[in-house]
């Protein structure tokens, strides 16, 4: 395959008329989503709260502060930019404390952090400058076919943007993949689904009720989403994060298995195995975590859950 991808002449930097968006991380040279190595574009925000969530940073819609007290070298210079007042040194010891109910997000105190104890999770993009990353990245598409991964947070909550990013790459002639948890209007995934080539799509419980305890939404959008895709014929990975204790049991994997069998059109199952790796991200950025404690589930459990819903004639990997 060979590729030949220019800047559109449409798009500028400075077309004020372009949607923009709120991304927190440009990730290249990405081989777990998606086929071949790929550019990754994290969307910042998602309307679900899954207590599990391993990129605490997506979740708002906004910039924000994360802190890394182990990197601090204890200059001050952040105390004397920050225009809040929310950062002071405390005595006996000198430690720099920060107020997060005075702190806006603004940045000026990670521009003097020069031991990068301090960073600003979250800024705006445009088209132009998404695509300047892309572009960069054309011949690892070549080599191994891979392409573009939109994923989060969740990119549909951003669709103006999400659909133009989705447009350029349909032009250059790129595999697009879209990792989503499918909670959005059937009429929005409706109009962007022509541009994708692959869905990378979430289910985590299928008891509403649990559903909504874990995640804060009703799962019945993001079933009946899935099952509208499949009957579309549309590539479909579906993803199952493994949590211990809240989704690994019996009768919930009896109920997966069920449920996508019926699908008409699913090319695998990957399950995702629970770690607790994201606990500094949850205390960096002033969160509670609620899972603390939680071990991550054995390869031998994984491979059990793998060999029950392989009985229900779909095709299962672990990880991905």
């Amino acid at each position: 395959m060979t590729l030949s991808v220019s800047r559109p002449a449409a798009m500028s930097a400075a077309d004020t008329s372009q949607p923009t968006g709120i991304l927190f991380d440009i990730r290249k040279y990405s081989i777990h989503d998606g086929p071949g190595i790929r550019t990754a574009v994290f969307f910042k925000g998602c309307p679900l709260r899954c207590i599990w969530c391993h990129n605490p940073e997506s979740q708002s819609f906004e910039p924000e502060l994360i802190l890394r007290p182990g990197r601090c070298i204890g200059c001050g210079e952040c105390v004397d930019v920050c225009p809040q007042g929310a950062i002071e040194i405390l005595a006996p010891d000198s430690a720099i404390v920060t107020d997060r109910t005075k702190c806006q997000a603004c940045g000026e105190c990670t521009q003097v952090c020069y031991a990068e104890g301090r960073q600003l999770i979250g800024r705006r993009y445009s088209l132009e400058q998404v695509w300047v990353e892309i572009e960069s990245d054309l011949v690892f598409y070549e080599q191994s076919g891979g392409g573009v991964t939109f994923t989060g947070g969740e990119p549909m909550s951003q669709r103006p943007f999400l659909l133009a990013l989705l447009h350029l790459c349909k032009a250059g002639g790129l595999h697009t993949a879209l990792d989503t948890s499918g909670y959005c209007s059937w009429e929005a995934l409706d109009e962007v689904r022509p541009l994708v080539d692959l869905f990378l799509y979430d289910l985590k419980l299928m008891d509403e009720t649990r559903h909504r305890q874990y995640t804060g939404v009703s799962n019945a959008l993001i079933l009946s989403n899935l099952q509208a895709l499949s009957r579309l014929g549309h590539a479909i990975r579906v993803r199952i994060p493994i949590i211990p204790g809240l989704n690994d049991n019996a009768e919930n994997l009896r109920l997966s298995g069920e449920f996508l069998s019926r699908l008409p059109a699913l090319e695998r199952v990957d399950l995702l195995p629970y770690h607790a790796s994201a606990e500094a991200k949850y205390q960096n950025l002033g969160q509670k975590y609620h899972l603390s404690g939680l071990k991550s589930p054995s390869e031998e459990r994984m491979q059990e859950i793998a060999a029950m819903l392989c009985t229900f004639g779909l095709t299962v990997g672990i990880g991905g």
